[in-house]
């Protein structure tokens, strides 16, 4: 069942406002196990409206559109539809009287524009909003096998009506849903993870794999469509061993919403370690990542900014000689402001970023984006250099993803 979804409105196109009806509806037809292959923003105007809604007609099962459903002459989702499926619009008697009903309760006065939202097209199915004025509308033209659903565009009148009627008329046209499982991947890049999977992803039909790259990390969707969830793990669960198989201990987590930073506090909380961070050109960016978590205070107690020389030396124990012989930005600093920190806050594990963020500051020997990671374990410590080619805001995002994964690569030996 092929379903395309259709934005209305010129605030939109000219982004006055975030579309975030599309991301939702997107997702929801998936999980619903519905193909979705286009999706389309579309200004007021009757002409071009009525062109995209044809050509989405011509091509889709079903036709998904939001906004320009209320009372404004600009409003002409539902007219423009009903022109494309042939349909004259008539005054539906239980939507006017639900428009009556909701002014009285909220003590407002019905303007003659508002009986506009209660004209249906012929035949349509007429859904009521819970939460507004404007009913949602379902055409469908059963001898060409054909549906337009028409959905208030506000957020909190679309999202209530969908879930409590849409999903469940879409969910009996098609009977299978789409169930999914995350793997999610660091110290690896996405060419190479790409290409370790490779055969996977050619071989694949049922269930399918497919990349996801962020900055510093690679996720994997594993999708299968089934009857039941517990079908869709059974047809799952083999591909998802044999991710685990070829990844090993760069699989970070196999669930959906658990992040890196949540991943390395559970850690700590099993090993029973302590977490301190000396920043740099992260300025606190680091340890923020870290305290977002849930729970994080049960490792993390105190952590140090040290941008000036002088700070590192004050707060890290930085030796003077190091920072006149090797610089701020190098192997020696990172590996004294590790220690350094791990001594001032008694922890059993540092991390530490020095680095030039950018965008000025670099030297042929010390461009921008070089920086770094040091980590300190009980003792021992480790230095990793990298070089980003991204802007500054880049750059420190980079550098704070590459010293959670350093300090998970050390936590896991």
């Amino acid at each position: 069942m092929v379903v395309e979804l259709i934005s209305v409105g010129t605030e939109i196109l000219l982004g006055n406002i975030v579309n975030t009806n599309v991301a939702y509806l997107a997702e929801q037809c998936a999980l619903l196990g519905c193909s979705l292959y286009r999706q389309s923003v579309i200004g007021d105007n009757e002409g071009r409206m009525e062109e995209m809604i044809r050509q989405a007609v011509s091509r889709s099962d079903i036709v998904i559109l939001t906004g320009g459903l209320g009372p404004t002459k600009d409003d002409l989702t539902k007219e423009v539809t009903a022109k494309v499926f042939q349909r004259a619009l008539r005054m539906d008697d239980h939507s006017r009287e639900r428009i009556e009903g909701f002014f009285q309760r909220r003590g407002g006065k019905i303007t003659e524009n508002n009986w506009k939202q209660a004209m249906v097209p012929e035949g349509a199915i007429v859904i009521d909003n819970d939460n507004g004025t404007a009913p949602g509308l379902i055409i469908e033209d059963k001898e060409k096998g054909k549906t337009a659903i028409l959905l208030p565009g506000p957020p909190n009148e679309m999202k209530p009506m969908f879930e409590k009627d849409i999903a469940p008329y879409l969910r009996k046209l098609s009977p299978e849903g789409i169930y999914s499982r995350m793997v999610k991947i660091c110290g690896i890049g996405e060419s190479a993870a790409e290409t370790m999977v490779a055969d996977l992803m050619d071989a694949q039909t049922n269930p399918t794999l497919a990349p996801y790259a962020k900055t510093g990390e690679v996720h994997f969707r594993i999708t299968a469509k089934a009857r039941t969830e517990e079908e869709a793990e059974e047809m799952m669960q083999p591909l998802l061993e044999e991710m685990k198989n070829r990844f090993g201990n760069a699989i970070f987590t196999t669930e959906e919403k658990v992040t890196l930073e949540e991943a390395i506090v559970e850690l700590l909380k099993e090993r029973k370690y302590t977490l301190t961070t000396a920043e740099s050109c992260t300025a606190g960016k680091l340890a923020g990542r870290i305290m977002n978590v849930a729970g994080a205070s049960e490792v993390y107690n105190e952590g140090y900014i040290t941008y000036a020389n002088a700070a590192k030396e004050k707060l890290l124990g930085v030796k003077h000689e190091t920072l006149e012989a090797y610089g701020a930005v190098s192997e020696q600093t990172a590996a004294e402001m590790a220690i350094g920190a791990a001594k001032a806050a008694e922890a059993d594990v540092a991390l530490s970023v020095t680095g030039i963020a950018g965008p000025g500051g670099g030297t042929p020997e010390k461009p921008v984006g070089l920086v770094y990671i040091g980590c300190y374990v009980n003792g021992n410590v480790s230095v990793k250099k990298c070089l980003f080619t991204g802007n500054r805001e880049k750059n420190r995002d980079s550098s704070v993803v590459q010293a959670l994964t350093l300090l998970r690569s050390e936590l896991m030996k």
